[in-house]
């Protein structure tokens, strides 16, 4: 779905929902502005909107929300209303309209706990494929396992053969635990992804921090198979302690009893976590994590693989011989160190256009139409240059500029300006947590 797709989406379900129930077709109107608030909350997250309009949807929403809970009440006091007519007890009646009052006063509860989770649902496919992701086969093959083929062959995993229920990926920040969760949601067609963070789960309010993390799992089992992916799993789940607040005890204790509970189905719901610091995760909780995956800094063959991944499609003059010596150069650099290296390289152009001082004329593809080859266009050159004409940036039209392509030079001079972020003494640890509780990704 296009950009601002999920938004027009949701205005067509409330539109709709709104004739139902001018219709009187509440049952079908109740579906349609549930759905409808889902679509809003969704866009609300994941779609770029100034804070103003946020504001409005979220206005739209608590009306919508509104109508919805006053048809239910609607529809549960038309049902509860038979059963008394025919009996015509009195007693019988006084009792009906206690537990009438028990369930509006929970569903409301409810289904407001439903709808602040349904936002984590990741409706659209983030697009990133197995192949995307450079390296890291040990940690693709342990989810495959646990996501694509129970799904596509059930009948492998009968008897005592289930899949995974639990994953945690663990490693330095930058080195695509997160990315191999979007490949998850993009691979695992006929899953339900949520994408949850501790901003989602943790509530000012006594109490409702577990009812929402109860709401969670209730919604992944209901929609399953489902999967949960919890980034920086380390915030909700930290290692329990005399210090801290009985919310965050409570919050732990919920997720122990959901993950792996007395009378808990866990059947085709799996829970991938993600983290930097491992150590610092609940020892019970860490247990729960039947798969503890290390994803480390990448190989010499996986940096030169993902220098060819940042550059995309973006047009250079670096020969493959010359990616492997970039792999070599970069001992320690994460995956995210080296996407901010290209990206960095590849303003290296635009620095060259803002400072030139004169452009030659050359030949290359029209920007109105590539197929057309120009002779008059302009690109930054040294003074000395044959054909150099003095001018500036200003003075160029901007159909006419060529920009150089980017070349080793370039990622050279960002290289030596880029440093690896991740902390040596952090790899220790990492790598001492492996071999105590963990599998090399």
């Amino acid at each position: 779905m296009a950009q601002g797709g999920t938004l027009q989406k949701a205005i067509e379900l409330v539109t709709k929902a709104t004739e139902e129930d001018k219709n009187k077709n509440y049952e079908e109107a109740l579906k349609l502005y549930e759905h409808g608030v889902e679509y809003f909350l969704h866009a609300i997250k994941y779609e770029a909107q100034s804070e103003k309009a946020k504001e409005s949807i979220r206005a739209k929403c608590m009306q919508y929300l509104d109508r919805a809970e006053k048809l239910k009440t609607h529809m549960s006091k038309k049902s509860k209303q038979k059963p008394v007519a025919e009996g015509g007890s009195s007693k019988k009646s006084d009792k009906g309209g206690g537990n009438e009052s028990d369930d509006s006063d929970e569903d409301p509860e409810k289904k407001k706990f439903a709808n602040q989770i349904s936002g984590a649902i990741v409706m659209e496919k983030p697009n990133v494929q197995w192949d995307d992701v450079a390296g890291l086969e040990g940690a693709k093959e342990a989810l495959k396992e646990a996501v694509i083929l129970p799904v596509k062959f059930p009948h492998l995993f009968t008897g005592k053969r289930k899949p995974w229920r639990g994953i945690l990926l663990f490693g330095p920040p930058g080195t695509g635990k997160s990315y191999l969760a979007k490949a998850v949601a993009t691979e695992a067609n006929n899953s339900t992804f949520f994408s949850v963070s501790s901003s989602d789960l943790v509530s000012k309010w006594l109490g409702e921090s577990e009812k929402l993390v109860k709401t969670l799992f209730s919604l992944a089992r209901e929609h399953k198979p489902s999967i949960i992916f919890i980034d920086e799993v380390d915030a909700l789940c930290g290692s329990r302690s005399e210090n801290e607040s009985e919310s965050a005890r409570r919050i732990k204790t919920e997720f122990l009893v959901q993950m792996q509970g007395v009378g808990v189905d866990n059947d085709n719901v799996l829970v991938l976590g993600a983290t930097n610091i491992p150590w610092s995760l609940d020892a019970a909780i860490r247990r729960r994590f039947e798969k503890r995956i290390y994803i480390p800094l990448p190989e010499a063959p996986a940096r030169t693989n993902l220098f060819k991944l940042s550059f995309g499609n973006t047009p250079h003059s670096i020969s493959e011989q010359e990616f492997v010596e970039l792999g070599k150069r970069t001992e320690g650099y994460s995956g995210a160190d080296i996407s901010i290296v290209v990206r960095d390289a590849l303003m290296q152009p635009v620095r060259k256009v803002q400072t030139a001082t004169h452009f030659r004329k050359v030949r290359g593809p029209s920007r109105n139409d590539p197929n057309v080859v120009e002779d008059d266009l302009l690109t930054p050159c040294s003074p000395g240059a044959p054909g150099a004409i003095p001018m500036s940036w200003l003075e160029v039209p901007g159909e006419k500029l060529l920009e150089p392509v980017v070349s080793m030079a370039d990622i050279l001079s960002s290289l030596s300006v880029s440093k690896p972020t991740v902390n040596e003494d952090d790899l220790v640890k990492l790598q001492k947590f492996t071999d105590d509780f963990g599998q090399e990704g």
